[in-house]
């Protein structure tokens, strides 16, 4: 641990001719960037899916970083010696203090009490925007759910309908009708596993985007240090989600303008050979 108030303090004395008294709130921050900078090729790939693992690998890593932020701004000593990042502060809230501690020192709208009311404002921004995004990508799942679900339904009913041609060309011949009941049974067994499936995604895009706001609990109970953490590691986390997925779409975009291309292209050369 004390390496890390070490690192801390360093960066804070760098930012102190710019940002004053509120260096070291600053150099917190900066130290969550570069975790998340050093995790982001874990991110990537839990975003593409590549391994199970992945997927909780940086949220585990980020436990031990948590933990000790926590520590390093609870403890009255670091290695012996006075911990010297408790005097910090961030405008009139100290970086060690709980939202309960500033209520006692000027209520709700006092000068320590607002910025925690301003850390409290940021998170609920970014827990609103992480929650749009949440039903957004629940909703186009059920969309794709249904779509597979519609697709060997649309599958049996032509099967069906082309076993009823196959039966009446049979009957006019004088062969025996043979039913196709199979494929119709099949596809009600598929539209009713389909249909709990669209259900559960619908509870579960309701309730997991909410699950975001639980890190407002957090922050109230934790030191103020530990708050800033968790707003910028969020927030982070939300805008990584959002530029992966957006190259992800640009790249689906790029792969099939070849395939359109050349689908015009070969409609032009079978007009002009036409004509």
């Amino acid at each position: 641990m004390s390496v890390f108030t070490h690192l801390v303090a360093e960066l804070g004395r760098l930012l102190e001719p710019v940002l004053a008294q509120s260096a070291t709130a600053a150099a917190i921050v900066l130290f969550t960037v570069l975790v998340r900078l050093a995790l982001h090729p874990l991110s990537r790939a839990a975003f593409r899916g590549a391994t199970p693992v992945a997927g909780c690998l940086p949220v585990l890593l980020q436990l031990p970083v948590f933990f000790v932020m926590y520590h390093a701004f609870s403890s009255a000593e670091v290695g012996g010696k006075a911990n010297e990042l408790l005097g910090h502060r961030l405008l009139a809230a100290p970086l060690g203090s709980r939202w309960t501690e500033a209520l006692g020192e000027g209520g709700l709208f006092g000068a320590q009490g607002l910025v925690f009311l301003g850390l409290f404002a940021a998170i609920a921004v970014v827990a609103a925007w992480s929650a749009v995004r949440g039903r957004r990508a629940a909703a186009v799942a059920a969309e794709a759910a249904a779509a597979a679900a519609a697709a060997p339904k649309k599958a049996a009913a032509a099967k069906k309908a082309g076993a009823a041609k196959k039966a009446a060309a049979a009957k006019k011949a004088g062969a025996p009708k043979k039913a196709g009941a199979g494929a119709g049974a099949g596809a009600g067994v598929m539209a009713e596993v389909s249909a709990e499936q669209q259900e559960v995604m619908r509870k579960l895009g309701g309730v997991l985007p909410l699950l975001s706001f639980g890190t407002l609990i957090t922050a109230a109970v934790v030191p103020l240090a530990a708050g800033l953490y968790l707003v910028t590691t969020t927030a982070w986390s939300v805008a990584e989600r959002a530029w992966l997925q957006y190259r992800k779409e640009r790249a689906q975009e790029r792969s099939e303008q070849p395939a359109e291309q050349a689908a015009e292209q070969s409609v032009d050369g079978g007009v002009r050979s036409s004509l």
